[in-house]
């Protein structure tokens, strides 16, 4: 049996997004982003008090790159990840955990418009430098998908993957600090893999980190 611990609007979505994608049993537990996830019980299942974290056969896991490398092999190791033996297995490993380069930049920025509860700790300048860093990543996505000898459809030329899964969701969350709009090709990817039931079972049903949609850096006085 599996257990997924998670967070709506967390890194845990990719691992959610993903299960639901192999369509393996398993079973969903739900926490608020609070303190619960600092709690003795759940330390002993992340010892950084992050999700996701993942029970399998009574052993655990944390970190997201390690649970889609684990899942992939385990589960779809040449439909949503790609063996050894694959031309793609290496631009499905850089992909896989470009997604955490991306994320870095959207925790930066959940902080400053989120978490950070009075105005006077946040910082206009690391609003905006994080959210410049995050169309550096958008641009490096739309370079992947729109390149001067083929445009491609996934990141993948061999087609869809648990690379989309894990930078789609890095996107998900980043969208919420800088529009897709500007990049054409990271936009239709976006609109193409979102698209799929599999997506749509990750959402929140309520709750979740952000009250709104989008939140524009401040601007500098």
């Amino acid at each position: 049996m599996i257990t997924l611990h998670h967070c709506p609007q967390t890194r845990s979505m990719r691992t959610l997004w993903l299960l639901n994608e192999l369509e393996i049993p398993f079973q969903l537990r739900s926490y608020p982003f609070d303190r619960s996830l600092r709690s003795p019980e759940f330390l002993s299942l992340s010892p950084a008090g992050r999700v996701p974290a993942l029970e399998v056969d009574g052993e655990r896991m944390f970190e997201t790159g390690a649970i889609t490398e684990y899942l992939c092999e385990r589960y779809s190791p040449d439909r949503l990840g790609r063996s050894t033996a694959s031309p793609d297995r290496m631009s499905w490993l850089v992909w896989l955990h470009f997604a955490e380069t991306l994320s870095q930049h959207v925790v930066a920025l959940t902080q400053q418009h989120v978490m950070l509860y009075e105005d006077h700790m946040r910082s206009p300048i690391v609003m905006k430098l994080e959210a410049a860093r995050i169309g550096k990543c958008f641009e490096a996505i739309e370079a992947r998908l729109s390149t001067p000898i083929e445009s491609r459809d996934y990141l993948l030329t061999s087609g869809f993957s648990a690379a989309d899964i894990s930078v789609g969701q890095a996107v998900y969350m980043a969208s919420h600090f800088v529009r897709l709009e500007g990049y054409p090709a990271l936009h239709a990817w976006y609109e193409r893999i979102t698209a799929r039931d599999s997506f749509e079972a990750a959402l929140p049903n309520g709750g979740g980190i952000y009250s709104q949609d989008f939140y524009a850096p401040w601007p500098l006085e």
